[in-house]
């Protein structure tokens, strides 16, 4: 079993075959994820040593210390995230060495084509229809609000395959080249003027049957593994102490001071408090994480970290008065990645309320929590054994 030690071996051997200085960053990320350093709790020959999740740690500050290139987290988050814990879990060997290793690099991007204009927060009622046709599924229908859309190369999509079962048995879950025939992406002007979300229209899309994630009709079990890491993805972000959202607003505080008041600084320090709380708590569950795979523990993570960013973002437009009411650019743009802290304060303000929708809504999560977490009773349901198409829409 490979020790922080070895680990320590491997990546100064690593480093010496291929000097940060002089190796362009795509091919030190390919070697270093050849060389297992990776992500190192994954399997040997994708990207891992299959050692503890936590002594990945040990790599990070080895190569960070170098100065070695990142493969910009940020940009390829629904990827590391979402596809890949996913893609590991379900996937045949084929395709975990067709699409691991380019993920990780960062030389394709991905995206998830899971919510539906009639199928939001209720996810398993989504009619994007998959009809098989030989060794190739034909794919109609519409997805929405996805991030990432109009730079993905892959997208991860769960489609309805059989109408004549309740709603949760007959989902099906694919890959998705976002270059074929057939996928319109078009995008969707958010409140902040830009538009990192986007509408995406599938016509006639054929996918081969070798691109299936996990059993025909056994999507929705495969969409969980990938849901449950989407929460922890958003809300369990490593951060030091003051990062993310209550920093913008502690340095604000201290260099105005004539902007300062009683109230707000009991609401500052209430906030901060949460904030910190919330940063320790991730942290916790990323080390619960290196001994299994997320439970449902992430969805408070997800929900706090909404509610925080939406008070913290109202409260910094707050103490600045007059000028937090201005805005910098309301031209379209389609980034992608969301820079909460690389903009100002009205930006936060605007972007944060799309938190506590995307990646489950709040409403959706305090269900999970209250069934899964806490064991409290399910809520009646009517629909449970009704099939899709006899479903009231």
């Amino acid at each position: 079993m490979v020790n922080a030690a070895g680990l320590r071996r491997r990546t100064a051997a690593l480093l010496e075959a291929h000097p940060p200085a002089t190796t362009a960053p795509v091919d030190f990320l390919r070697a270093r994820f050849d060389a297992g350093l990776a992500w190192v709790h994954f399997p040997e020959g994708l990207g891992g040593l299959g050692v503890s999740r936590s002594l990945q740690a040990v790599v990070d500050a080895e190569l960070a210390a170098a100065g070695a290139p990142e493969n910009d987290p940020r940009r390829i988050g629904i990827g590391l995230g979402m596809a890949a814990p996913t893609i590991l879990t379900y996937g045949t060997e084929e395709q975990k060495r067709r699409y691991l290793r380019p993920l990780w690099v960062g030389e394709e991007v991905w995206c998830q084509l899971f919510s539906e204009p009639g199928a939001g927060s209720d996810l398993a009622a989504l009619g994007t229809r998959a009809v098989r046709e030989g060794d190739d599924w034909v794919v109609n229908g519409q997805k929405v609000w996805t991030s990432s859309a109009h730079s993905a190369r892959w997208a991860i999509l769960i489609a309805r395959t059989d109408p004549d079962v309740p709603k949760h048995r007959g989902i099906t879950y694919f890959l998705c080249d976002m270059t074929d025939p057939g996928v319109e992406v078009r995008p969707l002007r958010q409140i902040t003027g830009e538009a990192e979300f986007n509408e995406v229209f599938l016509t006639d899309v054929r996918i081969p049957d070798s691109r299936r994630l996990g059993g025909i009709g056994d999507g929705w079990r495969v969409a969980r593994t990938t849901l449950d890491n989407e929460r922890v993805a958003i809300g369990g972000m490593r951060l030091p102490r003051e990062g993310g959202m209550i920093g913008p607003l502690a340095r604000t505080w201290r260099e105005r001071p004539e902007l300062r008041t009683h109230d707000l600084h009991q609401r500052l320090l209430t906030l901060w408090v949460e904030a910190e709380v919330a940063r320790l708590t991730g942290e916790r569950l990323r080390q619960q994480l290196a001994a299994g795979q997320p439970g449902p523990e992430g969805a408070g993570m997800k929900l706090a970290f909404a509610r925080l960013h939406q008070e913290i973002s109202g409260l910094e437009v707050e103490l600045r008065g007059e000028e937090g009411l201005l805005y910098d650019d309301w031209t379209l743009r389609r980034p992608e990645l969301v820079d909460f802290t690389g903009r100002d304060a009205g930006y936060r303000y605007l972007r944060a309320k799309g938190n506590s929708i995307e990646g489950g809504t709040s409403e959706i999560l305090l269900n999970i929590i209250a069934e899964r977490v806490l064991g409290l009773p399910a809520e009646p349901r009517t629909d449970k054994d009704v099939a899709w198409k006899d479903l009231a829409r």
